[in-house]
């Protein structure tokens, strides 16, 4: 049942930020800086685990991933406005937000 109700979290949000990016980039760009998915994960791990101590970790660990993220968001802008393929863009962010989680995930291991 949990699936289900994590599924429907996930698509809401989804289709929900593909609709209001039709009439506002601005308000869809905001419902995307929320941690709605996150908020949601933490509570449905809650109900499932009832462990507070997992729901720190998680909530710290997340914090640190966040971070390596963020630059994709300028390069993907940069991108797009200097006139390169979306697809080929994409990648681009992909390859740097994965080489950032690996320096993350290094100094992390090094705390």
């Amino acid at each position: 049942m949990l699936i289900i109700v994590k599924t429907i979290i996930a698509a809401l949000v989804i289709v929900g930020v593909g609709e209001i990016s039709k009439r506002s980039s601005t308000l869809s760009a905001f419902l995307l800086a929320l941690p709605i998915v996150s908020i949601a994960a933490l509570i449905l791990i809650y109900i499932e685990s009832k462990d507070k101590v997992k729901i720190a970790d998680i909530s710290y660990e997340t914090f640190w991933y966040v971070i390596p993220s963020l630059p994709m968001f300028l390069l993907l802008s940069w991108l797009m406005r200097n006139e390169y393929h979306f697809y080929w863009s994409l990648f681009l962010c992909c390859v740097l937000t994965a080489a950032l989680f690996a320096v993350t995930q290094y100094l992390l291991l090094k705390t």
